[in-house]
């Protein structure tokens, strides 16, 4: 073997392994990234006023209209409205790959599906009457992902889906 060879085998080996480090720090960064993401979602809506508003939009029949909707919530309407906002934050995030659909789908899917069911008609006329089709667009964009998803392969509870999982 000359010093020739033996050079070029060490650059080689330590360009291999130059990539190996660098792979597994970009592994180790998204790890980070979608921790922290998975933290941000239960900062953004583990709060008092966001679990009122799920509860007085769960407790709303579908299909209501949107004067309807305004009458029955009073000034709690700004709890909903925070909510959907919050939707429609995660749904910008999502599209933008700065959370997983997948990790949003495990945290809140049945309420963001449960929450356009029941606001659908809200938000088409309220986008009527504001005269913006891009109201609550990323809502909607969402909630449709998640309906998708759950067409695709319908959700199964996590206390069947991991009954075995063991720490």
């Amino acid at each position: 073997m000359t010093v020739a060879v033996v050079l070029q085998t060490i650059a080689t080996a330590t360009f291999v392994a130059g990539a190996i480090f660098a792979a597994v720090q970009l592994l180790l960064a998204r790890r980070s990234r979608e921790r922290e993401g998975a933290l941000e979602i239960l900062r953004f809506f583990h709060t008092p006023d966001f679990a009122r508003a799920l509860r007085l939009m769960y407790d709303l029949p579908p299909g209501l209209p949107r004067e309807e909707i305004v009458r029955r919530l009073g000034d709690d309407m700004a709890l909903v409205e925070a909510m959907m906002l919050s939707w429609e934050s995660l749904g910008v995030l999502v599209f933008r790959r700065e959370l997983d659909l997948s990790l949003v789908d495990d945290f809140v899917s049945g309420a963001i599906v449960l929450s356009w069911r029941k606001l659908d008609r809200y938000v088409r006329e309220e986008r009527e009457v504001r005269g913006r089709a891009t109201l609550l667009e990323w809502f909607q964009w969402l909630a449709e992902r998640m309906i998708e998803r759950e067409t695709a392969t319908p959700p199964v509870p996590a206390y069947e889906a991991h009954r075995d999982w063991k720490p």
